[in-house]
C-alpha cells in the first residue's frame, strides 16, 4: 500500500501527464492524524442536514424521509433525504433526456475536463469527504482514505479514457475512403449503487456513464445517501450542467423498480447482492410499449471468495493476508476472503497463528481509527449472528462470535473465525457480507482448487504458493475475475486490476480498466467516400 502523500498538481494540467494512482495517506504521520482529526470534527458539525432531491438541477423535498444514521451510534442522524417514489421517475427521465440531447453532444475534451475538475476539488477535500464516510458507513479512517483516493483515481482515468476513444482509429483505411469509428452515448442510465463503497463505486459509476455523453438517474443506497449527495454538490460546483445527474434517493422496490422498467432508461449499471442483481436483469429484459432498445445491464454482484494456503507458503505472509483480506471494513466488500483453504500438512499450525493476528484487532467508534467499525445496520447485525449459529453446528469457533455491547447502541461483532467447515455447507457456500471467516482443510493443491471454484461465484480470489508450477495452474483454473499471488484478495487498484467477476459475480465489468467504458457507449462505424 502506498503511503506517500499526493504531489502538487496545478489544476487542469493532470489530462497532460500519464495516469497515476492517488497515493494513500499515512496516518501514522501526527500532521496527517491531525488533519483527519480536524475534518472528523468539521463533519461532525454538519450531522443531521437535509438534503433534497436535485431533478434536472431543480431541489425538490418530499413527505417521505429517509433518514441516514451512523452505525456505531445509531441515535445519530448523518443525514436526512427525501425518499423519491414512482411518481418522480417521469420527471426525472424527462429532465435526464433533456439534458442529454445537449451533453451527448458536447465534446470529449469538455466531459473529460468536468471530471478532471471533480478530481482536484475532491483531492482538496479528500479527508473531508473521508470523514462522511467514517460516519455514515462505519468506514476506519485507512478504508475511507482508501475509497476517496479511488474515487479520484476513477476521475483521473475515466477522464483520460474517454479521450483516447475519441481517437481511435479503424485498423484500415479503405482506398478512396476515410474509415471512422466513433463511441457514442447510449441515453439514460439508472445507476444503482451499493452502500459498502458508497463514494467508489457510487462515483464510478457515476462517472464513467456521464463522461461517456449519457445522463444519469442516480439512485443511491438508503444507509449511504449522504455521501452521493456530497458527491452531487462537488460535481455541480465542478460545472456539471443541469439534469446530467438527477440525485434521487429512494426505495429499490419502488423508485429504484420503475426506473429500471422505464422504456426510456438505455441501461442499468448496479452493484450489490446477487438476488437484486438477478432481479434487474430479468426485468430489463422485458420490453415495455414505447421500448425501440434492447436494456444494457453493467451488473457487479456478490462473492464467497477465496484465498488458498499451501503448504509451501510463507504463512506469516499468507495468515496476514487472510486476515486483512477478511476483516478490513469490517469484511463487508464483495472482494473480502470469506474462505480460507489450507493445505492439512500447514492447518494447525495456520490457525494458531491466525487466532493469535485476529484477537488483536481492535473493533470501536471508528473516529478512533480502530481496526473495525460497526456493520452497516441493525438488519445485517442480525443476518450475521444467524450465520455465526449456523456455523456453531457445522464447524468450530476459533474466536469471535459475539455481539461487543455499546453505550451508544452500535451494531459491533467481533471478529470470528469458524474451523473445519464441510464443503457445501451454508457458511461456505453463501455471502455473509460481515467480519466472518471460515477455514477449510484440502488435501493437497488440487482439491484446494476444486473446493474454491465450487460456488456459483467467481469474483475475487489469492493463492500464497512458492511453486511457480502451482501459481500457473491457478493463473489457469482458479475461475475468478480478479486472481491475486501471494497477496490478499482485497484492495484492487484503479488500471492496475480491472474488477469484475464471473458466473453469479456479475457481468465481469472490469471497472477501473480500458474495456470499461466500452460498456457505457456504443460503437458508430462511418464510411466517407473521398471524391
Amino acid at each position: 500500500m502506498a503511503t506517500m502523500e499526493a504531489p502538487a498538481r496545478s489544476r487542469g494540467s493532470l489530462h497532460q501527464a500519464p495516469f497515476v494512482n492517488e497515493p494513500f495517506t499515512d496516518f501514522t504521520r501526527d500532521d496527517n492524524a491531525r488533519a483527519m482529526r480536524a475534518a472528523i470534527a468539521k463533519v461532525r458539525s454538519q450531522l443531521g442536514r437535509e438534503y433534497d432531491l436535485i431533478i434536472g438541477g431543480k431541489r425538490f423535498k418530499t413527505t417521505d424521509k429517509i433518514k441516514s444514521i451512523n452505525p456505531a451510534r445509531p441515535s445519530e442522524i448523518v443525514g436526512l433525504h427525501q425518499k423519491a417514489g414512482k411518481e418522480h421517475v417521469d420527471p426525472a427521465m424527462a429532465a435526464a433526456l433533456k439534458a442529454f440531447e445537449t451533453w451527448s453532444r458536447t465534446p470529449a475534451e469538455e466531459r473529460a475536463a468536468l471530471l478532471f475538475r471533480t478530481g482536484d476539488l475532491l483531492r482538496e477535500r479528500k479527508h473531508e469527504f473521508s470523514a462522511w464516510l467514517v460516519f455514515e458507513v462505519s468506514k476506519n479512517w485507512a478504508e475511507a482514505d482508501g475509497d476517496i483516493a479511488e474515487t479520484i483515481d476513477f476521475c483521473e482515468y475515466y477522464a483520460r479514457e474517454i479521450l483516447r476513444l475519441s481517437k481511435i482509429e479503424t485498423p484500415v483505411q479503405l482506398p478512396g475512403e476515410h474509415d471512422r469509428l466513433l463511441y457514442i452515448a447510449l441515453g439514460v442510465g439508472a445507476v444503482i449503487p451499493p452502500w459498502n463503497f458508497p463514494a467508489a463505486i457510487m462515483a464510478g459509476m457515476t462517472l464513467a456513464s456521464i463522461v461517456s455523453g449519457n445522463t444519469v438517474i442516480l439512485k443511491p443506497s438508503s444507509d449511504s445517501p449522504t455521501i452521493a449527495a456530497k458527491f452531487v454538490e462537488l460535481l455541480e460546483e465542478a460545472g456539471m450542467p443541469e439534469g446530467v445527474v438527477n440525485f434521487c434517493p429512494g426505495a429499490g422496490a419502488s423508485f429504484g423498480n420503475a426506473v429500471v422498467a422505464h422504456p426510456k432508461t438505455r441501461y442499468i449499471a448496479f452493484t450489490g447482492s446477487r438476488e437484486v442483481g438477478i432481479t434487474i436483469n430479468k426485468m430489463a429484459a422485458e420490453v415495455p410499449a414505447g421500448q425501440i432498445w434492447i436494456k444494457r445491464t453493467i451488473l457487479e454482484m456478490g462473492g464467497k471468495d477465496a484465498i488458498i494456503v499451501d503448504a509451501d507458503a510463507d504463512l506469516d505472509s499468507a495468515v496476514e493476508g487472510v486476515a486483512t483480506a477478511a476483516f478490513g471494513f469490517q469484511g463487508q466488500k464483495c472482494s473480502a476472503c470469506s474462505r480460507a483453504i489450507i493445505d492439512e500438512r500447514i492447518y494447525d499450525k495456520f490457525l494458531e497463528k491466525l487466532k493469535a493476528r485476529v484477537e488483536k484487532l481492535t473493533v470501536g467508534d471508528p473516529t478512533e481509527n480502530t481496526n473495525m467499525g460497526a456493520v452497516i445496520n441493525a438488519g445485517s447485525m442480525k443476518d450475521i449472528l444467524g450465520y455465526i449459529e449456523a456455523g456453531k453446528k457445522d464447524g468450530r469457533l476459533l474466536t469471535g462470535g459475539e455481539t461487543i455491547p455499546s453505550t451508544d447502541g452500535g451494531f459491533f461483532l467481533q471478529p470470528t473465525v469458524i474451523v473445519d467447515i464441510p464443503p457445501k455447507s451454508k457458511l461456505e457456500q453463501e455471502e455473509i457480507f460481515g467480519p466472518v471467516l471460515v477455514v477449510m482443510k484440502s488435501r493437497n493443491f488440487e482439491h484446494a482448487l476444486e473446493i474454491a471454484n465450487d460456488t456459483e461465484f467467481g469474483l475475487t480470489g489469492a493463492i500464497y504458493s512458492s511453486s511457480r508450477d502451482k501459481i500457473d495452474r491457478a493463473v489457469q483454473d482458479f475461475h475468478v475475475g480478479n486472481l491475486y499471488i501471494n497477496r490478499k484478495c482485497t484492495g484492487a487498484m484503479v488500471g492496475a486490476h480491472p474488477f469484475g467477476g464471473f458466473n453469479m459475480s456479475g457481468t465481469d465489468s472490469k471497472s477501473g480498466g480500458p474495456d470499461y467504458l466500452y460498456l457505457f457507449t456504443q460503437g458508430k462505424s462511418v464510411a466517407e467516400k473521398i471524391r
